[in-house]
């Protein structure tokens, strides 16, 4: 029996659309959205209508429209605390969404935009392996603050695809070995799976600076820029996420550019490159406490991954630490066309949020 799934998986700068047949690829196809053009709209939820648009019109192109399809999957965001794998969008979710109850995150948009689009189709709409998607140890949980706990944000959907794939070329299972996983994007996170399992994280606020991240700064400077009058709630958290980082250090967030800039010469763009690498490698040894020593490899992956410069870097600092094993981009549409299968095959039992 044929079955058609929808991917939808939407970046912070980017709108990636895939159509599987069963296992094949019909389309796959990613669309960027410049910073001009999103930033001319308040917030994230004002870039439903874009995105939506962009989704059905890469269908359109290809000769589908929405009552061809079984299943629509969207990339899960920024929820409360869930566990990995499938979870039916449902109204609590919508509501969370749409009122911006969570943090506001693209990702979030998966949800809503699989859900129109199932409605039109009269299939039922996933998320998969949401951002907030773990399985953290108690103790990974607790904070120096008693009002505040830890919680997983993380590259769930790439990393676990990751970890699947790895697995797989060793003749094993995920829930077989230990990895510490480093996606290296616009915002970098890095994970801890044992046995399959994501025991810890940090995430894109807690670790290295990314290209469009501040990441991890000491709490007091915080406080104070927070306090100084210069900047708005809404500005800060920009500085944080979506204007820090070598966005805000070298006013670029494409390292393409800043590593022609090495290359000219450019020895401010060098350093910031070395320090990128040094907090990279510092997150993945700050992480390797939770396998005790016990980790088969660690996997670098992401976009920036492609760069031979950055990696050799990382691996100036790191590899003492075990087996370092680059897998350059991202499997997330593979990730979410292969999930909605296993879903519509009673192969994997799904979630209620």
């Amino acid at each position: 029996m044929e079955h058609l799934i929808l991917a939808i998986n939407p970046g912070s700068t980017s709108t990636k659309v895939a159509l599987y047949k069963n296992e094949e690829v019909i389309f796959n196809e990613s669309i960027t959205h410049p910073h001009t053009e999103l930033e001319k709209l308040d917030g994230v939820m004002a870039q439903t209508p874009l995105r939506m648009k962009t989704t059905m019109d890469l269908l359109e192109k290809h000769g589908y429209k929405p009552e061809d399809l079984s299943i629509v999957m969207g990339r899960g965001g920024i929820l409360p605390p869930v566990e990995v794998g499938g979870y039916k969008v449902n109204d609590r979710m919508l509501q969370l969404i749409k009122e911006e109850k969570i943090p506001q995150h693209a990702s979030n948009l998966g949800a809503t935009i699989a859900y129109d689009i199932a409605q039109q189709a009269g299939v039922e709409a996933y998320v998969y392996d949401a951002v907030s998607a773990a399985n953290f140890i108690p103790i990974a949980k607790i904070t120096g603050m008693k009002e505040i706990k830890r919680v997983s944000l993380y590259h769930t959907l790439n990393c676990r695809a990751v970890a699947i794939h790895y697995a797989k070329s060793i003749g094993k299972k995920d829930s077989d070995i230990n990895l510490l996983i480093a996606h290296l994007g616009g915002g970098i996170t890095i994970g801890a799976h044992r046995k399959g399992q994501i025991i810890d994280t940090l995430g894109d606020d807690n670790g290295p600076f990314a290209p469009e991240r501040a990441g991890g700064v000491p709490l007091l400077d915080l406080i104070e820029l927070c306090y100084s009058g210069e900047y708005s709630k809404k500005e800060m958290k920009a500085k944080i996420r979506g204007r820090g980082g070598l966005r805000d250090l070298l006013g670029t967030s494409d390292v393409r550019e800043i590593l022609k800039r090495i290359e000219d010469g450019d020895k401010h763009a060098e350093l910031i490159m070395e320090a990128q690498a040094y907090q990279i490698a510092k997150g993945i040894a700050l992480l390797s406490p939770a396998l005790r020593g016990d980790c088969d490899a660690i996997i670098i992956t992401g976009s920036l991954a492609y760069s031979d410069y950055l990696m050799e870097e990382v691996k100036k600092y790191i590899g003492w630490l075990g087996k370092i094993v680059i897998l350059p981009g991202e499997f997330e549409m593979e990730a979410l066309g292969l999930g909605g299968l296993r879903i519509l095959l009673g192969e994997e039992e799904t979630n209620e949020f």
